[in-house]
């Protein structure tokens, strides 16, 4: 399958270079020859300039077209009067059709549509305040029997990331896995539109981001927002006994929902699936099987659910499930062993709900209990609350001891509401924080690190 140059047309009118003649190269273009890096730029390639903070593509289009660049695009108004004449020219005398759309960024989404609506495979899609890289991994491994599975990969989760993942995907792939990442309203929406997904999840709705949207309601329909591409027939599915994301899931989605749940936490009626957990948390009973549970915590048995429901959709049968292999990328439910003490490596990213469900997991380890908490970012006015939270849920665990890795408002309240701990430290950076583990630290203790991106907290792995 290939995209081809009439329909680049119906997206974008004519070329401003002028007619296309049909012995050109691009009369058919394979999604993964569209290239956005002029250093992976090859002969035969369609380049597509993006515009972002600290680059602008624009920059380039002179040497892909000298790279052997089969077509160009570039945002009108956005090339100085003289570079476009000369652009124009170059392109002209090349005969390389070159576009002038309004947003390369949009055009890049509209190409993937494009491309997705030739793909056979069915696609899912995942969002979610937490747990999104973890269901989106699950699932993948939930589908493998159905044959290759593309999937997002790293963190490509947003404008950039989505189309990137569809136009990767290839005619034999068995299904399509998108996850969809948000920074505030519209981002999911422009993303559904473009991956046009069959199956929607939604992992949970929390505080992430909260500073940017206001309440957990504003979370709530920009996460709901990942059915605005989703087909009549299409499948949503949620963990039940959340009435914020129902208020807003049902203000935007009249079609199929299905709800998964486990038992004792009270939402069983209101769910289509029910599992049930054994009391070391390794193995989880639904649908009939029993499956291990592939990564620790309460909070990834729910996951596991959300990904077999997805099996489920697809047609796959219980009876045919097998274990899953789960590979996270770095800093996601990693154990590490270091001079005998367990490190529970949560450091990629942090919200409220996410540092409480890792304590939970803490806590539930043989040995002492420590931890390293960094601050939670994007919080708005609710974070001094926020990290106050987090810290007195240390206290109720009875921790043996706690780092906190935060300065300002955030960093005192956290302190303050931590002050019934015995071994207590704050300190300003993420490497001043081993001296007192060092000295705490015994074999046979466990260590959990959590904090936001931008604390970079993994930078204490190494010390320790």
């Amino acid at each position: 399958m290939s995209l081809r140059v009439a329909q680049l047309q119906e997206l974008w009118g004519p070329p401003a270079t002028g007619p296309l003649e049909v012995d050109q190269a691009l009369l058919r273009l394979a999604p993964q020859a569209i290239c956005t890096d002029s250093r992976q730029m090859r002969s035969g390639d369609f380049f597509l300039p993006l515009i972002g903070d600290r680059f602008d593509g624009h920059g380039f289009l002179a040497g892909a077209l000298e790279a052997g660049a089969s077509g160009l695009l570039a945002q009108a108004g956005h090339l100085a009067p003289a570079s476009l004449v000369s652009m124009l020219a170059a392109a002209a005398v090349a005969h390389v059709p070159l576009w002038l759309v309004p947003n390369t960024l949009m055009a890049y989404q509209e190409l993937a549509g494009l491309w997705r609506l030739q793909l056979a495979a069915p696609v899912v899609a995942v969002t979610g305040s937490a747990g999104k890289t973890t269901t989106r991994e699950l699932i993948r491994s939930a589908l493998a029997p159905l044959g290759p599975i593309w999937a997002s990969s790293g963190n490509e989760n947003n404008d950039v990331g989505v189309p990137l993942t569809l136009l990767g995907a290839g005619p034999d792939q068995a299904a399509v896995v998108v996850e969809m990442g948000m920074r505030g309203l519209g981002e999911i929406e422009r993303l559904s539109r473009c991956a046009r997904p069959d199956v929607a999840v939604i992992t949970n709705i929390g505080s992430a981001h909260i500073g940017r949207l206001g309440s957990r309601e504003a979370i709530a329909m920009a996460k709901c927002e990942i059915v605005a591409g989703l087909g009549p027939d299409g499948l949503v599915v949620i963990p039940a006994g959340d009435p914020l994301l129902d208020l807003a899931l049902a203000r935007v989605w009249a079609g199929r929902v299905f709800r998964v749940a486990l038992q004792g936490e009270g939402h069983e009626a209101a769910a289509d699936l029910v599992g049930c957990l054994d009391d070391q948390g390794a193995i989880l009973e639904f649908a009939g099987v029993a499956m291990p549970v592939p990564l620790e915590g309460v909070h990834h048995a729910r996951n596991l659910m959300l990904a077999m429901s997805v099996a489920l959709e697809l047609g796959l049968e219980p009876k045919g499930w097998r274990p899953l292999q789960v590979n996270l990328p770095g800093g996601r439910s990693r154990r590490l062993h270091q001079s005998g003490v367990l490190i529970l490596d949560e450091t990629y990213n942090a919200s409220p709900e996410a540092v409480l469900a890792a304590l939970e997991l803490l806590a539930k380890q043989p040995g002492r209990h420590f931890a390293v908490l960094g601050t939670m970012l994007e919080l708005g006015e609710q974070s001094l609350a926020l990290h106050r939270s987090v810290a007195e849920r240390a206290v109720q665990l009875n921790l043996d001891g706690l780092v906190i890795v935060a300065e300002g408002e955030e960093g005192a309240a956290m302190v303050a509401a931590a002050a019934g701990l015995s071994r207590l430290i704050q300190v300003d950076c993420p490497e001043a924080a081993a001296e007192p583990l060092q000295q705490w630290l015994q074999p046979g203790d466990v260590l959990l690190l959590k904090a936001s991106r931008g604390v970079a907290l993994e930078r204490l792995i190494p010390l320790l």
